[in-house]
């Protein structure tokens, strides 16, 4: 019987054998017809599938104050996307990848039911690199990650009005960072990866295109000039409970803003609860009616036509006066004054007086060439320009003592360059300078005079004597405004300034302070911003090792020993 079925057995075991060979046969020769004939086709197909084009962010530039502070800089952060058509859609899984992130559950989940016909969606932004690897250690899929850079400013709110922020996308928003953004931006690159099913890269194959990184910045700020102004300007609107404040240092020598602060402030690196009106760099952006801190120019203005000296007399009395329906006051009746002396009471009659005397285009026409009615030429966004009145006698008399015009706290820093360095009016600058620019406006004679009237604002029987700083010789000018209300009508609140100079015998340093709305008894600029400008000035003198000027103010116990330096001078 076993003999019967033995050839059936072999016939059947033969014929599946010829078949397998077949098959194996044709899947052999399929394979080389897809090699000989189907290679491009395949290639690409698994290239689409596991080779990308990555961009690559380029590094933002450094923004750091004249001596390489850093006052903004980028580090490296990851950002966690999703590609919803990949994730799993159970709740075991958006459980997970929440918690990981630090989500909410129930959003999550919420927010990827409204992107499932997506194929992006951003998980988390700007995350630190452990974070992120946390996440993406789950192996979920559809959960990929991006290299990104996140700016970070440490100084905080101190400079935040002049440096500005960026957002997410690390694009420049505000200040400098606005100003300068593509400069410090630089140029994204690309790269061939290899990723897994999964989207993770395993390996960066090439290089396409190098990233080329952003500028670096290097400001004029000092930032220990910076950290005092404030520090004290901060102390002042706490102090004097009033509602904002502005003080800017200028290097007299050269035009450049050493320091710049405004309040209220905000930090750059916590945004989540800022108040728009933080936002505001008043120094730039604020336009004041300067009151009595311009009279100096205009005196400046009388002593250039040559009708005026500084014993010239001018009869103030009786303390006021008519022009056009228009009157104009003093505090007291000063009586009759030289023209040294009108600065010292800042007597509003005295330089109206004069202002009318003068060919009528005397006073606009300098302070036109001070830069007042234009902008600075700082190219930051949004700056102020300022307005000048119609020059009619009126107008001409009531700008003579700050009223009818507007400038900028940083403008009217700048007008007084030409009081601090021999009549040259310096352009100011944000950036630091190697080579200042500036031009004669004002002759060094009466540049000099103007200067050493001002000197007696801060002496006895000024108006400005809390300004002084001991052992320096100190001028400047006080200026007390009354704000102009929304109906255009001036209100019953204030804006107390102080703008100065020192030290006297060898300018370095200007400074302005305007105090906005002090509340209480004490409002006038001697009262409020003269005190907030002798103690940034003195320290910021302190601090660029100036010597002194007036070692007779000096408390005993900081007098030096020995001989003194040939370059000090002691006044009589």
């Amino acid at each position: 019987m076993s003999g019967h079925f033995k050839p059936v057995a072999s016939w059947r075991f033969y014929l599946l054998l010829g078949i397998m060979g077949l098959v194996a046969a044709g899947l052999a020769g399929f394979v080389v017809w897809l090699n000989l004939f189907e290679h491009d086709f395949l290639k690409q197909q698994g290239d689409v599938r596991t080779l990308r084009v990555e961009p690559i962010t380029a590094h933002r530039g450094m923004i750091t104050d004249r001596n390489g502070e850093v006052l903004a800089i980028s580090t490296p952060v990851v950002t966690l996307w999703i590609n919803p058509q990949d994730f799993p859609k159970t709740a075991d899984a958006v459980r997970q990848l929440a918690q990981a992130a630090g989500l909410s559950p129930v959003n999550l989940a919420q927010r990827l039911k409204r992107y499932v016909n997506h194929e992006f969606m951003y998980l988390r932004r700007q995350m630190t690199p452990d974070e992120a690897d946390a996440v993406l250690a789950l192996g979920l899929p559809g959960v990929h990650a991006r290299d990104e850079f996140k700016r970070y400013y440490p100084p905080g709110e101190v400079a935040t009005h002049l440096v500005g922020f960026t957002n997410l996308d690390d694009q420049g928003q505000e200040g400098l960072e606005l100003a300068y953004n593509d400069y410090l931006s630089g140029e994204p690159g690309q790269r061939r990866v290899l990723k897994d099913l999964k989207g993770r890269i395993v390996r960066q194959l090439a290089v396409l295109k190098p990233a080329e990184p952003g500028g670096d910045l290097a400001l004029s700020l000092d930032m220990r000039l910076q950290y005092l102004a404030y520090r004290e300007l901060k102390a002042a609107v706490q102090q004097h409970h009033a509602d904002a404040g502005s003080a800017v240092i200028l290097d007299a020598k050269s035009g450049e803003v050493l320091a710049m602060v405004n309040q209220p402030a905000y930090n750059p690196n916590n945004r989540a609860h800022m108040d728009p009106e933080s936002l505001r760099n008043r120094a730039m952006l604020d336009l004041l009616e300067p009151g009595s801190t311009v009279k100096p120019i205009t005196v400046a203005a009388a002593l250039m036509s040559g009708e005026y000296t500084p014993d010239t007399i001018v009869d103030t009395r009786p303390g006021y006066m008519r022009i056009g329906g228009h009157t104009v006051r003093d505090v007291v009746d000063h009586g009759v004054l030289t023209v040294t002396r009108v600065i010292t009471k800042s007597s509003n009659i005295g330089v109206a007086k004069m202002a009318m005397a003068l060919p009528e285009d005397a006073v606009w026409g300098l302070f036109s060439q001070l830069g007042m009615g234009r902008a600075t030429g700082t190219g930051f966004p949004g700056e102020s320009v300022g307005h000048l009145p119609p020059n009619t006698l009126v107008d001409r008399a009531v700008m003579a003592y700050g009223y009818g015009l507007s400038v900028t706290p940083l403008q009217l820093a700048q007008a007084y360059t030409p009081l601090a360095d021999h009549g040259q009016l310096h352009a100011v600058s944000l950036l630091r300078q190697d080579k200042p620019q500036s031009h004669q406006v004002i002759p060094p004679k009466i540049a000099r005079e103007v200067l050493e009237m001002m000197e007696t604002v801060t002496q006895k029987g000024g108006s400005g004597t809390r300004a002084r700083i001991p052992g320096y010789r100190v001028a400047g000018k006080t200026g007390t405004t009354h704000k102009v209300g929304s109906t255009g009508q001036y209100t019953s609140e204030y804006r107390a300034f102080f703008a100065g100079i020192a030290p006297v015998s060898d300018p370095r340093l200007i400074a302005v302070v305007v105090v906005d709305n002090p509340r209480g008894r004490q409002y006038y600029g001697g009262e409020v911003a003269a005190p907030v400008f002798s103690r940034l000035m003195g320290g910021a003198l302190r601090m660029l090792n100036v010597p002194p000027d007036n070692l007779k103010t000096l408390p005993q116990k900081d007098l030096p020993t020995g001989s003194l330096p040939q370059d000090v001078k002691v006044a009589e």
